[in-house]
């Protein structure tokens, strides 16, 4: 059995009810644990539930971390 556990998350809102949501993120099982960075897209319901529609993982790399920001930068 895997759980998964939120180390630090940073979120932007965006639109009438959507977010964007950076985590770090732990996943604890049996055979060990294992860091990665979740972006997920999400929105809100009506009632303040979250809802997640899109996510991605990345491993906690620094040359992957590092690409990964320059590239976001280059598409202002």
């Amino acid at each position: 059995m895997v759980t998964f556990e939120t180390v630090k998350s940073e979120e932007i809102k965006f639109g009438s009810a959507n977010f964007l949501e950076i985590a770090r993120k732990k996943a604890v099982s049996e055979e060990g644990e294992n860091e990665f960075i979740s972006i997920s897209r999400g929105f809100m319901t009506r009632t303040g539930e979250r809802r997640y529609k899109k996510s991605i993982a990345v491993p906690v790399q620094k040359e992957i971390l590092d690409f990964l920001a320059d590239a976001l930068k280059k598409m202002q």
